[in-house]
């Protein structure tokens, strides 16, 4: 079992940048996938970025290629997502979860809380 909790979130103009955080509590987190997803007011959740378990091999939406970062750091127990270039549109809760079938797939018993990016035109 694996407990995440994202912070990191908050109001920024656009064109500006927010770096998520999501910690892990448990042994195991080296050995999942990880992603970011987001949902904004009345849509559905829809997925952001992923990484694998060594940080090697990520993957993302094309509407955040180019402006995301995502990394992770093991021995923190930590993924994070740098967001560059933001933009009015990617206003939204970030969500983090463990992937479960590579690349978008999440494990749903996974999800944290989510953290509030707001970002004004």
């Amino acid at each position: 079992q694996v407990q995440l909790v994202e912070s990191g979130g908050g109001l920024v103009q656009a064109g500006g940048s927010l770096r998520l955080s999501c910690a892990a509590s448990g042994r195991t987190f080296s050995s999942y996938a990880m992603g970011w997803f987001r949902q904004a007011p009345g849509k559905e959740r829809e997925f952001v970025a992923a990484v694998n378990a060594r940080g090697l091999n990520t993957y993302y939406s094309d509407s955040v290629k180019g402006r995301f970062t995502i990394t992770r750091d093991n021995v923190k127990n930590t993924v994070y997502l740098q967001m560059n270039r933001l933009k009015p549109e990617d206003t939204a809760v970030y969500y983090c979860a463990v992937i479960l079938v590579w690349p978008m797939n999440p494990w749903d018993d996974s999800w944290g809380q989510g953290t509030q990016v707001t970002v004004s035109s």
